[in-house]
Formats: C-alpha cells, sequence, structure tokens
C-alpha cells in the first residue's frame, strides 16, 4: 500500500464536499432525512390545502381559514425521509490490474470512499461491503455514525484484491429498497451481492452500476506483447497489429453489452476510466 494511494483516499473526501446526492424518486417514509417522502404528513414543508374528509385527522385542519371561510381544508406537508446506501465494491483479483499499480482498485476505492462521504453529507445511513466473487473481504455495516467515512477509507486502505486470505463472516447485505452502487469492472460472473444490487431496482430501489476500466484496457501498447488473463495469469496470449484490432472491438461491444444488462435491469450505469479524476466520476454519477 502506497502513501500517495492513502493520501489519494484522503483527498477525494475533500474533493467532493459540498456535492449533493439526491433521490431520483420519493423515497419509502423512514427516519427524517433530506429525500422527498412518500407520505404527505405534518412536516413543517407546506405542500397545498385539500378539503377535510371523514376520516381525516383533525389535527390537520387549519383552524385560521375555517374561522375566515367558513369551510374546513386539511393541510398537506411534505415528509422528508433518509435513502439507505449500500456500496459493493469488487475486490477480485482483476481489479487489480495493472499489477504494478493496482490502477482499478484504487480508482475503485476512491469512488467509493467519495460516495460514502456524498451520502453520508446528505445524513443517509451509508455502508460499504466489499466482496471477490461471492466472499465478503470486507464490510462496514450502513450507519449514520459521523466518523464512518473515516472507517471506510481505514477498510479500504487495508484491502489488496484477489487476496484469498481475509473472508468477513457473512451477513445479510442493505436492505429491500434504497440505493445501491456497483463498483466493478464486470469481469467476473455477478457474486450474490451485485446481484442483491440488481434485484433491488424491482422493490424500489435506486441501482447505480459504475465501470471502472483501466486506462491501458482501453488503449493497449502498439508494441507486440504478450497479455495475461486478469483472473487467470497463467492463460497468455500475443496482442499485436491486426490482433489488437480485433481485441479493441470485442472490448468495446463487451462493454456496451455491459451498459445494456444493467440499464435493462433499471440501474443507471457510467464508466470510469483510470485516468479520470475519482471526484469528477462522483459528481457525474450523483447527477445521473
Amino acid at each position: 500500500m502506497a502513501a500517495s494511494d492513502v493520501a489519494a483516499l484522503a483527498r477525494v473526501i475533500d474533493a467532493v464536499r459540498g456535492v449533493r446526492w439526491s433521490a431520483r424518486r420519493p423515497v419509502a417514509p423512514a427516519a427524517p432525512g433530506a429525500h422527498g417522502s412518500r407520505r404527505r404528513g405534518t412536516a413543517v414543508e407546506f405542500t397545498e390545502y385539500r378539503p377535510y374528509r371523514q376520516g381525516d385527522d383533525p389535527r390537520g385542519l387549519d383552524w385560521k381559514l375555517l374561522a375566515r371561510t367558513d369551510r374546513a381544508y386539511v393541510r398537506l406537508t411534505d415528509d422528508h425521509a433518509v435513502l439507505p446506501t449500500t456500496i459493493v465494491v469488487d475486490a477480485s483479483l482483476s481489479m487489480a490490474y495493472p499489477l504494478t499499480t493496482r490502477a482499478k482498485w484504487w480508482m475503485a476505492a476512491r469512488l467509493a470512499l467519495g460516495f460514502a462521504a456524498v451520502a453520508q453529507a446528505s445524513g443517509d445511513p451509508v455502508g460499504v461491503t466489499v466482496v471477490a466473487g461471492d466472499a465478503i473481504v470486507g464490510d462496514v455495516a450502513r450507519t449514520t455514525r459521523r466518523g464512518v467515512v473515516a472507517t471506510i477509507a481505514s477498510m479500504l486502505a487495508g484491502i489488496l484484491p484477489g487476496d484469498g486470505s481475509r473472508r468477513d463472516a457473512p451477513r445479510e447485505i442493505g436492505g429491500a429498497g434504497g440505493r445501491w452502487v456497483v463498483v466493478s469492472d464486470f469481469l467476473q460472473a455477478d457474486g450474490a451481492a451485485v446481484a442483491r444490487a440488481r434485484s433491488a431496482t424491482v422493490l424500489g430501489g435506486e441501482v447505480y452500476a459504475v465501470h471502472v476500466v483501466a486506462h491501458e484496457e482501453l488503449d493497449p501498447p502498439r508494441r507486440a506483447l504478450l497479455v495475461s488473463d486478469p483472473e487467470d495469469p497463467a492463460v497468455r496470449r500475443p496482442l499485436l497489429g491486426a490482433s489488437r484490432s480485433a481485441y479493441l472491438d470485442a472490448f468495446g461491444a463487451w462493454r456496451e453489452q455491459v451498459r445494456e444488462a444493467w440499464q435493462s435491469a433499471g440501474a443507471r450505469y457510467a464508466m470510469a476510466s483510470t485516468d479520470e479524476a475519482a471526484d469528477r466520476v462522483v459528481r457525474r454519477v450523483v447527477r445521473l
């Protein structure tokens, strides 16, 4: 773990300060928070009047209006609720690419921390689960605790992608709805946590798929070289001349398939190259 990588994690928190992540639809009634709730209630934000109907709570009557007009109206207000946010980060072996810098992993870690900081700043419960396939290799449960972002940063800084030695005790990840963010290169088949995030759209959740791609994958060197399978280094193939062009076509087509698969499931999709600034990607994703 290089000191520069840890410093980059810290910098992203400052870089996203002031960014807000609004819910894309009214959220289910829950604890008071920053997002519009599906429930009309007794909050202080006035919305409109409605004629009083039998069965309405008399406490909702506007007695001053009744005195002036001799007509009974109920004051409607919008409640606000929190949006629980779960960030699932891929730490499989392919996220260690390139091996000299582990750029994909550090981009994923910075993005996860940036998303967590933005959600926490809105008062939303936020947690991060790091997975390698179906195994949980790092986990911070969702909470609104003030120090949760620092805890997440410490956890991410201690993870080595592809390291099979660490396994946390399995637990139920997230909830039925809420906001889910999956940060991965999507080179592995979906694990349980990713599948759970994908299915959350059916249950009224918001799902974001952030596709991390190494700059070297988008623009490999033009000189002849031998490339390894990111999930199985023993598999090696030459990449030169016409094969480079075929690779670029195939890689582009595959990325399009990934995008279409997530969007057809109701998720918002964004690609993040390792040569982008993490805070800019965070700002782009929260506006989707």
